[in-house]
């Protein structure tokens, strides 16, 4: 039982974002619970609904996976499907439904800006967690996760560098050049946005591949290194 009427509306507002009809069915304490940082409570947080969450993306996805690609392998199914159940994913998926609005936390773990991802992938698979346990079945998540999911899994699934651009052009150079491509980071001294915190190029035989930023450096590397594979792929397409 929410006591608190202005928490309770803002977890209703939670819902309501999410699309979700039957809200009588789920259980508002569970949610609040999903909704606490541990730093704001040692034993009333997310921890343990996490934990169930956690199974229930896993399960959620495979599922969509399964009935939308049932003729991939299992090796395939993995491939995708790790990239859809990431912490960087669903912390996107919590992004765009604004959980931190909800998220009870103190003001130093909100100034956190390294952390956000994790404590809103956390987040995610707690209110997952907290959906599964009100009715112990999927009745409150796939209706709106689904199209999430299915949406990611094809673009994923369209991708042959499966989001991992450094390994895919590790492949690459190994194949055509027997080399590794090599990489050079610097701290970004004029960053205004936490994304471009390091700049990182990509090299390749005294050649300049790509260049790209990010809010870590293996982040920049990763955008360097896609910049990188597409323009190759765009060599490609065009012999």
């Amino acid at each position: 039982m929410i006591k608190d009427q202005r928490r309770r509306r803002e977890l209703l507002k939670l819902l309501e974002k999410l699309g979700i009809k039957n809200i009588s069915e789920v259980n508002l304490s569970l949610l609040d619970v999903a909704l606490t940082h541990p730093s704001v409570s040692l034993t009333h947080n997310y921890e343990h609904l996490e934990f169930v969450g956690d199974a229930v993306i896993r399960l959620v996805s495979a599922e969509v996976l399964l009935e939308n690609y049932s003729h991939l392998p299992v090796g395939e199914f993995a491939a995708i499907r790790s990239i859809i159940v990431s912490d960087r994913f669903l912390a996107e998926i919590a992004e765009e439904y604004g959980f931190d609005l909800y998220l009870l936390m103190t003001p130093s773990v909100r100034n956190d800006k390294l952390g956000k991802m994790s404590r809103l992938a956390d987040a995610f698979e707690a209110v997952l967690g907290a959906l599964y346990e009100s009715t112990k079945n999927m009745s409150l998540i796939r209706t709106w996760l689904d199209p999430i999911l299915q949406e990611k899994a094809a673009l994923v699934h369209a991708d042959p560098a499966r989001e991992n651009y450094k390994d895919a052009l590790q492949e690459w150079s190994q194949g055509k050049y027997k080399l590794l491509p090599t990489y050079k980071v610097k701290y970004n001294e004029i960053f205004k946005d936490d994304n471009e915190r390091f700049i990182a190029e990509v090299w390749l035989q005294d050649k300049l591949l790509g260049k790209g930023k990010g809010a870590t450096k293996k982040a920049s590397q990763q955008a360097a290194a896609q910049q990188a594979y597409n323009s190759i792929l765009a060599v490609k397409n065009e012999e």
